[in-house]
């Protein structure tokens, strides 16, 4: 038997399992770019030229041609993460057979690697809207909560970021004040369904999701954005179940994962 694990004979043929969410940082990103080399992904982008004055005389009538160039942005992989555990099939057998390592593997993906993917995500969108200058200080009460939701939504529509698919986490404490907002429930559009996956409601055509405050940044009350404007692209992710390892009665599980910056 092993030392310290609690093995009995009437134990219920399940598990009491912890709360848990899914992951809600998909929600703010895409998988459109591939990796062109062993550990970093290429964002193209093309420039745009001025618009001149159309001269009808000389052979530049159209102006002088300007060549287009590409800037590029290389996100490389800065992180490889991993977890394992062992499953004793001793252990197994005297636990009433709960300890699946399916379900495991299950359990450690949605409680592990979720939440820090999602706090991942969210701190590098906090990071690059502070870098831009896209943030604002301004103390969030229930006075100004709806107020400040719409100058981010107004900061984005000044910048051409389209209004189709723009999604919002916040806080839990930002939400209750937002709710508190006549204005903002006055023109909200809730479902069961939004409910149930957390989302908030609808303000503007921008979907607004509640977020554990431990997955977004400390002092981070909302942040506003679009998927195109964060990839997560996947080099490698692999789950692998040995079962009777050398050494060990019973199931390896490892996993293993990169993701670009």
């Amino acid at each position: 038997m092993a030392g310290g694990m609690n093995l009995a004979s009437a134990y219920a043929k399940q598990v009491d399992e912890r709360f848990y969410k899914e992951s809600q940082a998909m929600m703010a990103t895409n998988n459109e770019y591939k990796f062109t080399g062993e550990k970093t992904v290429n964002i193209y982008s093309i420039p745009i030229v001025p618009m001149g004055d159309y001269t009808r005389s000389g052979s530049s009538r159209y102006g002088t041609p300007s060549d287009l160039t590409r800037n590029v942005q290389s996100c490389t992989v800065n992180r490889d993460r991993a977890f394992t555990f062992i499953i004793d099939k001793g252990d197994k057998i005297q636990s009433e057979m709960v300890s699946d390592a399916g379900k495991a593997l299950a359990r450690q993906v949605r409680e592990v690697w979720v939440p820090e993917f999602d706090t991942y995500v969210f701190a590098k969108l906090a990071a690059a809207a502070t870098a831009h200058g896209n943030f604002a200080t301004t103390a969030i009460t229930k006075s100004n909560a709806y107020e400040m939701f719409l100058q981010g939504e107004e900061f984005l529509g000044n910048h051409n970021v389209p209004d189709k698919g723009r999604v919002a986490f916040c806080s839990y404490r930002f939400a209750n004040l937002l709710k508190q907002d006549p204005a903002f429930m006055k023109y909200s559009n809730m479902s069961q369904e939004m409910v149930i996956k957390g989302v908030l409601g609808e303000c503007d055509g921008i979907k607004v999701v509640k977020v554990p405050s431990s997955r977004l940044p400390a002092g981070c009350a909302f942040i506003i954005t679009h998927p195109s404007a964060c990839t997560a692209p996947k080099q490698l992710q692999e789950y692998k179940t040995h079962d009777n390892p050398p050494g060990i009665s019973g199931w390896l599980v490892k996993t293993f994962g990169q993701r670009a910056a």
